[in-house]
């Protein structure tokens, strides 16, 4: 693919919103999981919940769209002068030529779950928009109208891959000039299906989550929100950039990862390529890292087998949990922000990395340049 500037982005988790104190965070090895006392949720569980969320409005003339999921959205686009950033693009491009992708998983399903508690007759409330809410398209729908686009608009839903194939289809749309520029990333927010659901998969831990853990027993769920600002790098003046993508899919169970992570190494494989790179020339590899015995294992496998023991990667999850669909967006602009100060952050909440996994986990926050990640 032809590189693409990453020329404005924003994030906001339970680590808070903006760059600045996601930064501070992340050199401080801070995690933001707490105690789960979200909703009616009676999880022993720890969360990564977004401060704030309940409090925030969104705009009078979209308060259709009113949800927990475009809260967060509305957080992140107002962080890091965002929303400021594409209207400057705007202007460049045309409101048409700018597209919206974006990825989520359970969109505003807690508006659906709450509906039904009211449920008069067996009929839902008159006030419930499940167009604007549960729908999965909504979060586009939402941030084109807030930001004022009028390019193509889509929305992934593939899970926690949701906000990164994002990135590649965004890549497509811009090579075969269907716009100059997108708005890429998305939203994923807290709900009783998601908590529930991963606890009765026995997938959830009492505890802060450990990713590569000796000890590592399950996730911690988060939610969040991110966006990224892509143009074509000959068009924009950013040290940031986009160089490939790789998309692959071992289909090998529905909830479980090929033992030996072979669509995960195939991923890894396809985005080198795609970028014209070596893996010698990766300075640290952001982890999916969940914290689950087998999702580890797996991935430590397809690690190893392409970039061998020696390239230094962590997990971000023991500082915002899974934000499952948000994740790609949400870590991205994390790796973005050790690109940007020069420094690798060590995977919070670990003590002993499990001796079976093989690849260099950073024990400790390293400060040195960081080139290509």
């Amino acid at each position: 693919m032809q590189p693409l500037a990453l020329s404005r982005y924003s994030l906001v988790s339970c680590l808070g919103q903006g760059a600045d104190v996601t930064a501070a965070a992340l050199r401080a090895g801070q995690s933001g999981l707490e105690p789960c006392r979200f909703e009616t949720v009676d999880i022993p569980t720890y969360v990564g919940q977004v401060a704030g969320v309940e409090s925030l409005a969104v705009p009078v003339a979209l308060s259709h769209f009113d949800c927990r999921n475009n809260r967060l959205a509305e957080m992140a686009l107002t962080a890091d002068g965002f929303a400021e950033a594409v209207k400057a693009a705007a202007a460049r491009y045309g409101a048409h030529r700018i597209g919206v992708f974006l990825g989520t998983s359970t969109s505003g399903i807690l508006e659906t779950e709450q509906a039904y508690r009211v449920r008069d007759g067996g009929l839902l409330p008159a006030d419930f928009h499940y167009a604007e809410t549960h729908n999965t398209f909504s979060v586009a729908t939402y941030v084109a109208a807030r930001l004022g686009l009028e390019g193509p608009a889509m929305v992934i839903s593939a899970a926690c891959a949701s906000t990164a194939k994002a990135f590649a289809t965004a890549s497509r749309m811009i090579e075969a000039e269907l716009c100059d520029a997108a708005v890429v990333g998305g939203a994923d927010s807290l709900c009783l299906t998601t908590l529930y659901g991963f606890q009765s998969l026995q997938l959830t831990s009492a505890t802060r989550c450990r990713p590569f853990d000796v000890d590592r027993d399950g996730l911690s769920i988060g939610e969040g929100a991110g966006f990224a600002l892509l143009e074509r790098a000959t068009a924009a003046d950013a040290s940031l950039q986009v160089l490939g993508v790789g998309e692959s899919s071992d289909a090998w169970h529905m909830s479980a990862p090929d033992p030996q992570g072979r669509g995960a190494a195939g991923a890894m494989q396809r985005a080198l390529a795609d970028a014209g790179l070596d893996a010698v020339d990766i300075d640290f590899i952001k982890a999916h890292g969940t914290a689950t015995i087998s999702g580890d294992a797996a991935e430590d496998k397809a690690i190893v087998a392409v970039f061998g023991m020696g390239t230094s990667c962590s997990s971000f999850k023991g500082h915002v949990g899974h934000t499952l669909g948000a994740s790609g967006i949400v870590e991205i602009a994390m790796a973005a922000l050790c690109i940007e100060d020069g420094f690798l952050p060590a995977t919070a909440g670990t003590g002993t990395f499990d001796p079976a996994c093989h690849a260099a986990y950073l024990i400790q926050p390293i400060k040195k340049p960081v080139g290509t990640i």
